[in-house]
């Protein structure tokens, strides 16, 4: 009933889903919504209701899926321009990123060998961590830089995301993806943060 409720909707909209494409594991790629939709004449905008956390975190969700193709790219073309305007920084911070996190992964599994390490060479590890502690000083402004890039985008969309108002294709896609007619990149992110949502809300 439901499915062909939204079929009904689909038919009314051809193009809203023909240009959507499907990975070979199953996740589909949410079409690009066009520059007017997204931002100019057809758009519209409102600032949400802050008191009502609800409704607006709604909001956020289901512009994020439907959205999110438009969102991906944007955040490219940021972290791109950023990168473009300090290159050697953003290449230094991504490498040190990198490094940081491997390192973190590596501690993680082999925390007994390390602290066995520190109770029989003390004065290593403090050296160790005195040199690690003067690069992360010296690296801390490409690390910015780096994280600049990565985290202005995440900003972007979330205002974007926060002030457009939903309308009818909006809401039939997120009902499609609810009841799990289509699957999505940004709804399997949302659903390893285990972030729900109510598309007719």
């Amino acid at each position: 009933m439901c499915f062909l409720t939204l079929q009904n909707h689909l038919d009314l909209c051809p193009n809203m889903s023909s240009s959507a494409t499907k990975t070979d594991n199953g996740i589909e790629l949410s079409p690009l919504r066009s520059l007017d939709d997204f931002l100019l004449e057809s758009a519209r905008f409102q600032v949400p209701n802050l008191k009502d956390f609800e409704k607006w975190g709604n909001r956020v969700v289901q512009n994020l899926l439907y959205y999110q193709t438009n969102y991906f790219m944007l955040g490219l073309v940021i972290f791109t321009i950023v990168g473009v305007i300090h290159p050697t920084q953003m290449l230094v911070g991504l490498i040190s990123f990198a490094v940081g996190v491997a390192g973190f992964s590596y501690a993680s599994d082999a925390h007994s060998q390390i602290t066995s390490f520190k109770q029989s060479h003390p004065l290593i590890c403090l050296a160790i961590f005195l040199a690690a502690f003067y690069l992360l000083f010296q690296l801390v402004g490409s690390l910015l830089v780096f994280l600049l890039g990565i985290l202005l985008p995440i900003a972007v969309s979330f205002v974007h995301a926060s002030l457009r108002l939903r309308n009818l294709k909006n809401k039939i896609v997120n009902k499609m993806e609810m009841v799990g007619l289509k699957k999505t990149p940004m709804g399997v992110i949302l659903e390893t943060f285990g972030i729900e949502y109510t598309p007719f809300q």
